[in-house]
């Protein structure tokens, strides 16, 4: 009975650093998107240290004009241009920032280009001690670059002017919400594996005992 303690614990284990993992990066959402579209862009900041998360800078790919940012309570934000072209934001916590355990989400507005394939997202997350995690490494490094996959326009699909229309927006917001959804599941994916691998240690502990 000892042994397959331990192996339940191990499995479990298992289980937590995958959730974790799994749900610990700075990510960029949707992770697939239309060129020529207006897209809501939603940045969400997990806190994965012991201290506040105060300060988060995203840096925007060449391949997306952002234009417009939700405004946040508690926080205030500052965009940086080249020319007339946004090429970066950041947020930083009036007080009390996104504290440990917690997470927190950012949201703003742009148009893809017409001949973009990918979006390479640069975050740079600053925690109240002052240490600063830089999410801009390649997708199988310790700390990833979110990306967004951009896909080609249907044929009569490209659209104009400054500010997206409501439906538009309507749309961007529900693909987020799908994509919010999707990434949630991936943690209870990961549970049920757990869960099934730990019930079948205990069928090889119990039958090797009988």
């Amino acid at each position: 009975m000892k042994k397959f303690s331990s192996m339940f614990m191990l499995c479990m284990t298992a289980m937590l650093v995958l959730v974790s993992a799994a749900s610990a990066h700075v990510t960029v959402m949707p992770k697939e998107t239309s060129q020529n579209a207006y897209e809501v862009f939603t940045v969400r900041v997990p806190n994965e240290a012991e201290t506040a998360t105060v300060k988060v800078e995203v840096k925007f790919p060449v391949g997306v004009d952002v234009s417009r940012f939700e405004s946040k309570p508690g926080w205030t934000y500052e965009s940086k241009k080249e020319g007339e072209k946004l090429t970066s934001v950041m947020w930083t916590a009036k007080e009390g920032g996104v504290k440990p355990g917690e997470f927190a989400e950012f949201r703003m507005q742009g148009k893809v280009g017409a001949d973009t394939t990918e979006l390479a997202w640069k975050a740079y997350q600053t925690y109240e001690d002052g240490t600063l995690v830089e999410w801009v490494g390649a997708p199988d490094a310790d700390k990833p670059a979110s990306v967004t996959t951009v896909k080609a326009a249907a044929a009569g699909e490209e659209h104009h002017g400054a500010a997206a229309p409501a439906a538009e927006t309507d749309a961007a917001a529900g693909h987020e919400a799908a994509e919010a959804g999707e990434a949630s599941n991936v943690p209870l994916i990961l549970s049920i594996a757990s869960l099934v691998v730990a019930l079948a240690a205990l069928g090889l502990a119990l039958r090797k005992r009988a």
